[in-house]
């Protein structure tokens, strides 16, 4: 019999599972025979994009993911990095943008869930979330309602589990008019002696899922998230988890409390692919073979199928591996906590894949197969040919003046305040929050020492639409920058890779250029990616989001009390520029404000120099030097200033000596203005300081140069720009305000 001839599957039941036939082929051949309808779901669940990344493994292995301070890299739960006095910060970033784009306010609080429980999984307990969100025009209701939702989801599974969302990043464009991104970030701290793993061991020792019940929620959520969206995405909605946060409340205590117990063999939650995937996992990484009896997990519903219950994605869900001797005594500690728990898999010794319901086997598969054995994918095709841009893009010909430009920008919704949002989360809960939103990154001390944890997403898809490499590349200085404008130093990133259908070759090699571009900034500055995701087939009827790389940025401050905040504090202080005077408009917010392009080539971006002005910011904040420090990044050195009078609540004047005469806004000016070069910080410092800083800059061969001094209550270039910082106070704040 050939392999064409075994290939017996419907088209319908392979697009059921979001396989192909060539992969089904693959399956039969691997197999020797047809799979069973159960097995074609939970390989098809396994071999989705979503969990077996077989698009962007071979790429994502070119990363740096070692370091001497990295405990765990990727192929974990999350990532886990030393920050000294024996702890571990442990943390991770998630993408839940299909259930989202379906379902927005259950779509992001399960993302939230999900995210919060790949880090306690590890023994760690969760001290922050952060998001990244991208939306279409906010103007249009459909996007409007989305937004609402998710930002509702995102507070309410936070606000109810105590955990503060502490900062994040909103942006609006049509590139997501179809897709919204929901990208969620999770941090937590544990000993080292805590760290758990979720490796399973020991032939004969028991797993106990532990939590809520099995429902019929979230089935085939792994293929729905491995498909683009169409006019019957909607239909799709029972694939959308639906969250209990009190529920995991509960079990994120009772599995804390459990950390760095010897009785835990393994810890593992459910997430994708729900007990195939995680049951598969927990065996594979130990190098052994594991048992589900379906009949013996609780369900909620009635009549559940074993492919229904191994395919669900209910929330809320945990598995321990334990010996049996142990499992009564860890299962007292749940009841404390009020969860119910089942004994639904016992470990094998060798690498099977069974699936009983009760006496009756009905799924066995080699584990190496179901786990690693999906065909990796490669570039679809050669490398598409890109029209080259003009040497200078530039805008046509603007009518604003300079003072309109400001505000235009300072009021629109992807530079306008956020406040609206991070109003509705509670930021400050659990007492730790050091740095709130609004700046450049979030502070949050570590209990019971001095130590403080930065923390940041960044992403600009305009850069990443016009260079994938350039783009990836300013993501991750840019989230590093972010970190070091409080004092913290770059400890460790995770990424989230969201691109549309990678099986297009224009996709797949902006995620190739993306990753490659990681990769050598992560090597220049010298951080390890510890952790990640990649989301794709962000791509609807054939139009597909701009390539976005989201990068989580960790950073550790060994004294909180030594941080800066971006806002300008004193009057009289001068104001300095650290980096270059350059007047590059491509990619940048003026250009698609003013002539609603996105166009030309994203910033330059010299990466020693880059490292430089880290370090220059570094020592002078820990010297004492500092009395603020801002990245200055999208609407270009004019926002950054006004955005440091916003924080500090106070005015400042400066003057440019390239801007000459400044008449009106040509281009040039415009350039200067508002243009999104690389590697800059605004700082303020006291006048003494002056020269230090002076030294210090030649020290590092950095460009340092002062520009004005703070006071006042107006905010002001010399010839150029001269607004009231009560306008620009009630421009920014009214960005994201619905408008009758």
């Amino acid at each position: 019999m050939t392999s064409v001839e075994l290939a017996v599957a419907s088209d319908s039941e392979l697009a059921e599972v979001a396989l192909t036939r060539a992969e089904y082929v693959h399956l039969v051949e691997s197999l020797g025979r047809e799979p069973n309808r159960l097995e074609l779901g939970i390989v098809g669940a396994l071999w989705s994009e979503h969990c077996s990344y077989k698009t962007s493994k071979p790429l994502l292995g070119t990363l740096p993911t070692k370091g001497p301070s990295v405990l765990q890299g990727p192929g974990e739960n999350a990532g886990a990095v030393d920050i000294g006095n024996g702890l571990a910060c442990v943390f991770k970033i998630e993408s839940h943008n299909h259930p989202s784009a379906i379902e927005p306010y259950q779509g992001a609080a399960t993302g939230v869930g999900g995210i919060l429980r790949d880090i306690f999984t590890m023994g760690a307990r969760p001290i922050a979330l952060l998001d990244s969100l991208r939306f279409g025009p906010l103007d249009e209701p459909h996007q409007r309602h989305l937004f609402d939702g998710v930002v509702a989801g995102i507070g309410g599974y936070g606000n109810c589990i105590g955990v503060p969302t502490v900062g994040g990043e909103l942006y609006f464009d049509k590139s997501y008019r179809t897709n919204c991104l929901v990208n969620a970030m999770c941090v937590g701290v544990v000993h080292h002696g805590k760290l758990t793993r979720a490796t399973a061991s020991g032939a004969g020792n028991l797993v106990l899922l532990v939590g809520a019940d099995t429902g019929r929620d979230g089935i085939h959520g792994a293929s729905f998230a491995s498909v683009v969206l169409d006019a019957d995405s909607a239909a799709r909605r029972p694939a959308v988890q639906v969250g209990n946060p009190f529920l995991e409340k509960c079990l994120m205590e009772a599995c804390l409390e459990l950390a760095g117990d010897p009785r835990v063999i393994a810890m593992q939650d459910l997430g994708a692919a729900g007990l195939c995937g995680s049951t598969a996992e927990l065996a594979h990484r130990g190098g052994c073979g594991i048992e589900v009896d379906v009949a013996r997990a609780s369900r909620r519903e009635t009549g559940m199928t074993p492919y229904e219950v191994m395919l669900s994605e209910s929330q809320e869900r945990m598995l321990i591996v334990a010996r049996p001797g142990d499992v009564r005594s860890l299962q007292e500690v749940f009841e404390r906590w009020d969860l119910h728990s089942d004994v639904i898999a016992v470990i094998l010794p060798d690498q099977r894949f069974v699936v009983r319901d009760g006496a009756e086997q009905v799924c066995d598969l080699p584990l190496d197969l179901l786990v690693d054995g999906a065909p990796l994918r490669g570039a679809p095709g050669p490398r598409p040919e890109r029209p080259q841009p003009p040497v200078a893009t530039g805008v046509p010909a603007p009518t604003w003046t300079s003072d309109e430009a400001l505000l235009a920008l300072m009021g629109s919704p992807n530079l306008g305040s956020r406040s609206s949002v991070y109003r509705r989360y509670d930021h400050q809960v659990g007492d730790a929050t050091v740095i709130l939103p609004g700046g450049d990154a979030a502070l949050v001390r570590v209990e019971g020492t001095t130590l403080g944890l930065a923390l940041a997403t960044d992403g600009n898809s305009r850069y990443t639409a016009l260079d994938a490499r350039q783009g990836a590349m300013i993501a991750v200085c840019e989230a590093a920058r972010n970190v070091v404008a409080t004092g913290a130093r770059p400890a460790a990133v995770t990424n989230c890779l969201n691109f549309a259908n990678p099986e297009h070759a224009d996709v797949w090699w902006d995620l190739h250029d993306a990753i490659e571009g990681i990769g050598d900034a992560c090597r220049a500055l010298e951080i390890p990616v510890v952790s990640g995701n990649v989301s794709l087939y962000n791509d609807t009827g054939g139009t597909g989001i701009d390539p976005t790389v989201v990068i989580g940025m960790v950073g550790v401050i060994d004294d909180v009390a030594r941080r800066c905040t971006a806002g300008f504090r004193d009057e009289g202080d001068l104001v300095g520029l650290v980096g270059p005077v350059a007047s590059e408009l491509d990619g940048s917010e003026y250009q698609r404000l003013a002539g609603g392009v996105n166009a030309g080539t994203p910033p330059g971006l010299d990466i020693d120099l880059e490292r430089r002005v880290h370090a220059f910011v570094l020592e002078a904040i820990e010297a004492g030097l500092l009395h603020s420090a801002h990245d200055c990044a999208e609407g270009g050195l004019a926002v950054a200033i006004a955005e440091s009078c916003l924080l500090g609540d106070i005015g400042a004047w400066v003057g440019i000596d390239e801007l000459g005469d400044g008449e009106g806004l040509i281009n040039g000016a415009a350039g200067i203005l508002f243009g999104e070069s690389q590697s800059r910080f605004v700082i303020s410092f006291a006048r003494e300081a002056l020269v230090r800083l002076h030294e210090l800059a030649g020290r590092h061969s950095v460009p340092f140069r002062g520009l004005g001094s703070v006071g006042g209550e107006r905010v002001g270039v010399t010839r150029c720009i001269d607004v009231s910082l009560a306008d620009v106070r009630r421009v920014h704040g009214g960005a994201l305000i619905e408008r009758e």
